[in-house]
């Protein structure tokens, strides 16, 4: 069964530190195991309630960011996974090009349409 990776930031976790409760909920329905992706730093893991989160949370605290394929080299090491039993969303374009360099596939999430119908029907297809 493959992995759901999920934006943390502008993704499930809205900028003022809450849970995206449509997105959770559209997550919810699925079976998969899911794995929040930041790169926050111990700060900003506070900030934004990441403790709080309903998912297992993934950073490497800048060091180094999501846009550098070393972020993803270490994940799929730390999970044991392949790049093809997972699926990704992710609202920084750089950052999703990283990941699909790596073939982790990618949907691009623009955060500020909060699409989630696009966003269940690329997981739909992926899944």
């Amino acid at each position: 069964m493959k992995t759901i990776l999920v934006d943390a930031i502008n993704g499930l976790i809205l900028e003022d530190g809450t849970v995206f409760k449509e997105m959770w909920a559209l997550l919810d329905s699925y079976p998969n195991r899911k794995i929040v992706l930041t790169g926050a730093n111990d700060e900003q893991f506070k900030k934004f309630n990441l403790d709080k989160s309903p998912y297992e949370v993934f950073t490497l605290k800048h060091d180094p960011e999501k846009t550098d394929v070393k972020y993803w080299y270490i994940l799929l090491e730390k999970y044991n996974l392949k790049p093809e039993d997972t699926v990704y969303f992710e609202h920084n374009k750089q950052a999703a090009e990283t990941a699909q360099s790596v073939g982790v596939p990618t949907y691009f999430y623009d955060h500020t349409k909060e699409d989630l119908a696009a966003l269940k029907g690329y997981i739909d297809n992926k899944l």
